[in-house]
């Protein structure tokens, strides 16, 4: 049991250290010896668990998913109209890139285009299918106007959100992603929610934001 369990732990430094690596450096640019270096361990003990660094990569992006499906499932069982349970769940991502390297080299390792291999879909295809659900939902319990496409939104929504932290990673901390997030809501909630129920989301956006703690 002791042996299981230094085996577990090593993989999760091993995880977290290439995590750590990807998001700052890239995947391209980052070798298996540098994880080796960064985690601190042997390349025997890097190979016992990872035989190449696709592997690594597709561990990190599980990993990420599992996460992902845990946040969804708790605002989900809170019963928030469904465009708080949408800008909850995008204020938790924000909260877990700010405090987790493992979702943020999930969104980077994505984005640069590496497989997603089966039965893992594609974050980006989650997280559309999703926001295009709560929007939707959101139509029907009159938070969004009604004459507005749901698919339309929800695919704006997560280009906004990537490309937020996508963009920020060069010019900017991490720390500052929870006040872009909130500045993308303040404008798409201008545009979308009719005028009597903006205070409401407008109020919630700020205080979502200033409930994540920036290390």
């Amino acid at each position: 049991m002791a042996r299981q369990l230094r085996a577990e732990q090593t993989r999760a430094t091993i995880i977290t250290a290439a995590a750590d690596l990807f998001d700052r450096q890239g995947y391209e640019a980052t070798s298996l010896s540098d994880i080796v270096a960064h985690a601190k361990v042997t390349k025997g003990a890097l190979y016992f668990h990872f035989a190449a660094k696709e592997d690594l990569a597709h561990a990190i992006l599980e990993l990420q998913a599992q996460v992902a499906q845990q946040l969804v499932a708790e605002v989900e069982s809170r019963g928030y109209s469904s465009l708080e349970a949408l800008m909850r769940t995008t204020f938790g991502i924000a909260r877990l890139a700010v405090q987790d390297p493992v979702p943020r080299a999930g969104l980077r390792l994505v984005s640069a285009d590496i497989a997603v291999r089966p039965p893992l879909r594609h974050p980006f295809t989650v997280w559309l299918d999703f926001f295009t659900r709560k929007v939707a939902g959101a139509v029907r319990e009159s938070d969004v106007h009604g004459d507005l496409d749901a698919a339309a939104i929800a695919h704006s929504l997560v280009c906004f959100f990537v490309g937020t932290r996508v963009a920020g990673r060069s010019i900017e901390p991490v720390g500052r992603l929870p006040r872009r997030v909130a500045e993308v809501w303040h404008l798409m909630i201008r545009g979308m929610v009719p005028v009597h129920r903006r205070p409401r989301y407008v109020t919630l956006a700020t205080q979502l934001e200033r409930e994540i703690r920036v290390p």
